[in-house]
Order: structure tokens, then C-alpha cells, then sequence
């Protein structure tokens, strides 16, 4: 039995090697979980952000690894039982210049350019705080981002704090600043998605992933690439 997954370069849940090896958090539990319901070939596939949806819709490959949940996206595909929760967060310059912590703080700043992807969640968090179109600079990966910021051209990039963890451990220059969540919003959750004319998949992957999220080797694995017991035992509880 094959199954191919798309993915893209975002550290540390998904990414190619130098080595030219496909690794992250997220590429190993879906590796460990397919692998325990017969799956005996996984093929990745390499693509970008907003090539997600349409891709595992019309059959492209046959599942996506996991995307925050959205009732817009929900439309398009069939998603997994969430496998992490994860706030949102800044890249900035060390010492972060001009005080960025929020995306309220970034909306209080009229010189303040904040760097996003396309298609991601974090735009509408973004707008709902009051940031400006104006202050938006779009980019296509996260590769392109840091650079930017790197470069000067936008003065915080946002994504989630586990991520950014990851980005600025890999920059010197650069500070990763977690965002407060509010506990009536909650925090939002994060879940493979394939294509809805394929429940069978679905339905083995949700029922090894409700007998392997939060277990010992689950949550030993998700350690070495950041993730912490904040980030898994909400969505452990939920999908017992």
C-alpha cells in the first residue's frame, strides 16, 4: 500500500535536509502512523502552501501533512483529528526594535511592515486586531520571509511560536516573541487533511493517531523538534 503526502520547507514540522533527506516533526508522525496501518510506501511531495487544497482535492497525492483547521478550508477537504495545538508568534530582530508582541502592538504601529504567507491563518488574526493592509508584506514560503526580515525590508514575521522557535535558532540576529492566548479564544488546532471522497484513509489514519497522540513515543519524538507538553496534551485529551 502507497500513500503520497504533500509538504513544504517550514522547520521544524516539515522540510527537506541538505542531505536531501524529508524530515520534521510532522513528516515522522505521519511516517509512524501510516506505517502502523499497512502502509509499506510513502512518497512525498514537495509543493507549495497554497497548492495544498486544490492538490489533495483533485487527487494530486492523497494527503497533506497538517494545516490549522478552518471551517473554509474544512470545505475543500476532510480533516484528521487535530495533532497539535499551537499559538501564534513573532520572528523579530534581536531585542526586538520596536517593541512587537502582539499583532495588537504591530496595529498601534503605523511603521510597523509584518510579514506573512500566503493563504495562512495567521492574516485573519492579524486584520482582526486592526492591523492595516497597508502593513501586510505577503510572501510565498518561510524561507522568503526570514530573509526579508533578515534584510530589514519588514520588521516581524508571523507564523506559530513553535516555529519561530526553530527560525531563530537557526538565526543569530534573530528573536522569536510567543503571542498571549486568551483562554476564551483557546488555542487552534492543527490536523492532517485528505480528500473527501477518501474515508477509508481517513478513518485508519483517526484511529491510529486516537491510540498514538500522547503516548511516551509520541511525545519523546515530538520533543526533539521543539514541541512541548503545552502543545500536545490538549489535543492528546481531546482524542481519546
Amino acid at each position: 500500500m502507497k500513500v503520497s503526502i504533500a509538504y513544504i520547507d517550514e522547520p521544524p514540522f516539515y522540510w527537506t535536509s541538505r542531505e536531501g533527506f524529508v524530515t520534521g516533526s510532522d513528516i515522522e508522525l505521519a511516517d509512524v502512523v501510516l506505517r502502523a496501518i499497512g502502509v509499506t510506501s510513502i512518497e512525498h511531495h514537495l509543493t507549495s502552501f497554497d497548492a495544498f487544497l486544490p492538490g489533495v482535492r483533485d487527487g494530486r497525492w492523497d494527503m497533506n501533512v497538517p494545516m490549522f483547521v478552518t471551517a473554509e478550508r474544512a470545505q475543500h477537504v476532510a480533516f484528521s483529528v487535530p495533532v497539535w495545538a499551537l499559538g501564534d508568534g513573532f520572528v523579530v530582530h534581536h531585542g526586538n526594535p520596536k517593541t512587537l508582541t502582539s499583532y495588537n502592538a504591530v496595529a498601534q504601529r503605523s511603521d510597523a511592515r509584518l510579514g506573512l504567507i500566503t493563504g495562512q491563518v495567521q492574516l485573519n488574526s492579524a486584520k482582526s486586531a486592526g492591523v492595516r493592509d497597508s502593513q501586510f508584506v505577503m510572501f510565498k514560503d518561510q524561507p522568503d520571509a526570514v530573509a526579508a526580515l533578515r534584510a530589514g525590508t519588514i520588521d516581524a514575521f508571523a507564523g506559530t511560536a513553535v516555529g519561530n522557535r526553530a527560525v531563530a535558532s537557526a538565526n543569530r540576529e534573530l528573536e522569536a516573541v510567543a503571542h498571549e492566548t486568551s483562554r476564551e479564544k483557546g488555542v487552534p488546532v492543527g490536523a492532517f487533511s485528505f480528500n473527501k471522497n477518501n474515508p477509508a484513509l481517513l478513518q485508519a489514519v483517526n484511529q491510529q493517531l486516537r491510540t498514538y497522540l500522547g503516548s511516551a513515543d509520541h511525545r519523546a519524538r515530538m520533543a526533539r523538534y521543539g514541541l512541548t507538553k503545552a502543545e500536545i496534551d490538549s489535543i492528546a485529551a481531546a482524542s481519546v
